[in-house]
């Protein structure tokens, strides 16, 4: 048995329903995102060793970069397969993830993630857009032709 997340809609297309656009993250997004999340931990770690007297505060820098980079190595596989459905009446994610686009309250830049927060409250990421300014038109697009 296969205990990998579907990282596709598998939410079936209403009758009429069709699929507008697809977004998957960037590999180039994603990586770019881990460096900065290496260069965050490894300050972090540098700066910890240092506020507890520790000689070899060079060594937060190590072990802050080999975190990301196992982190970065071991998502990858799982994170750059997610897909995003628009169609003309909803949004479609991962793992059965589904939303209305008059369910949609607010769109958000997040890095490089696009967050979306429903009436209702719940958030949802759509991460690694190589551009999110195009990703939120397209979406906002979607919904005003929804009404």
């Amino acid at each position: 048995m296969d205990t990998h997340p579907i990282m596709t809609p598998t939410t079936p297309l209403q009758e009429g329903e069709t699929v507008q656009h697809s977004f998957t993250p960037d590999r180039a997004a994603y990586w770019r995102d881990h460096a900065w999340l290496a260069a965050g931990a490894m300050g972090c770690g540098m700066a910890i060793l240092m506020l507890l007297d520790n000689p070899h505060v060079w060594t937060g820098a190590i072990g802050g970069l080999a975190a990301i980079a196992v982190r970065g190595f071991y998502l990858a596989s799982d994170e750059l397969k997610a897909r995003w459905d628009l169609t003309d009446s909803r949004l479609l994610g991962p793992q059965g993830r589904k939303l209305r686009l008059a369910e949609i309250a607010k769109i958000r830049k997040l890095g490089s993630a696009v967050q979306i927060i429903t009436l209702s409250g719940d958030k949802h990421l759509l991460k690694f857009q190589a551009d999110r300014d195009d990703t939120i038109a397209r979406i906002e697009r979607a919904k005003t032709k929804a009404g």
